[in-house]
């Protein structure tokens, strides 16, 4: 089959999707969500994974998550997902999963309010847009009933070509950097000094989207050998959210759905 004809063939299946959004409810909802997150960070994009189960994206944290999904209710198939640590479920977890790549220790006083989103994904045939607008539209949803206030993920960059994409697009974020009293500090730096940050390379859509509803830059990147990314961490006040003009933002730039935040 030819990439045009199988481009053609998904553009065909996302059109007859009728997508919803939805909780996990069941352990079958998470597994279904795991097992998309291993297709697109394991097999797609090369990532480590260090699952019990081979085929299935796993580890401590998911049992403490709550788990938001994107079905295609007419073939029953989860094509997105979205993973919450929100403060509670943090204190049982002995922290937030961004403690494994940073020091957020000028954070501290915002812990009660935080929730932490990541392992963001959807599935190759469905990247027309909706299913991000969705996906956003579910951490409205929550955001909103459970009073969050501030936002917050490690969003990723490439570090296919060593890390000199990775270092120009952080120097176009230093324009958002966080004040002082929110910067954080990676436990496996990039070292920025060594590499190139002068191409001239785009910052990724689903970074772009945070940026321009408000968020923050925390700080230098940290390396995460596991996926192969360079990862900085994101805070974003939620009074600032434009859901709107998100939704729309990111269905104009679908290409990068698959960017783990």
């Amino acid at each position: 089959m030819t990439p045009e004809l199988e481009q053609t063939r998904s553009q065909q299946r996302a059109h007859r999707a009728r997508l919803v959004f939805q909780y996990a409810r069941s352990e079958a909802d998470v597994r279904a969500a795991q097992e998309l997150r291993w297709r697109v960070f394991s097999e797609e994009m090369g990532a480590r994974l260090n699952s019990l189960e081979p085929g299935l994206d796993q580890d401590r944290l998911d049992p403490l998550c709550d788990h938001l999904l994107v079905r295609d209710l007419r073939t029953d198939l989860v094509v997105g997902t979205y993973r919450i640590l929100n403060a509670a479920q943090a204190r049982r977890a002995g922290g937030f999963y961004s403690e494994s790549e940073f020091d957020l220790s000028r954070l501290g006083h915002l812990r009660d309010d935080l929730m932490e989103v990541g392992r963001a994904c959807v599935h190759p045939d469905y990247r027309s847009g909706a299913s991000i607008a969705l996906l956003w539209a579910g951490l409205a949803d929550y955001i909103q009933t459970h009073g969050v206030r501030y936002l917050m993920g490690c969003a990723s960059m490439t570090m296919a070509d060593g890390g000199h994409t990775a270092a120009s697009i952080y120097r176009q974020l230093q324009a958002h950097a966080a004040p002082t009293e929110w910067r954080v500090f990676p436990a496996c730096p990039l070292p920025l000094n060594s590499l190139d940050d002068r191409l001239v390379v785009e910052i990724p859509p689903l970074i772009k989207a945070y940026l321009r509803v408000g968020a923050y830059v925390c700080g230098e990147p940290a390396w995460d050998p596991d996926f192969n990314t360079a990862d900085c961490l994101l805070l974003l006040p939620t009074q600032q959210i434009d859901y709107r003009y998100s939704r729309h933002f990111m269905k104009q730039n679908s290409q990068q759905d698959q960017v783990r935040l």
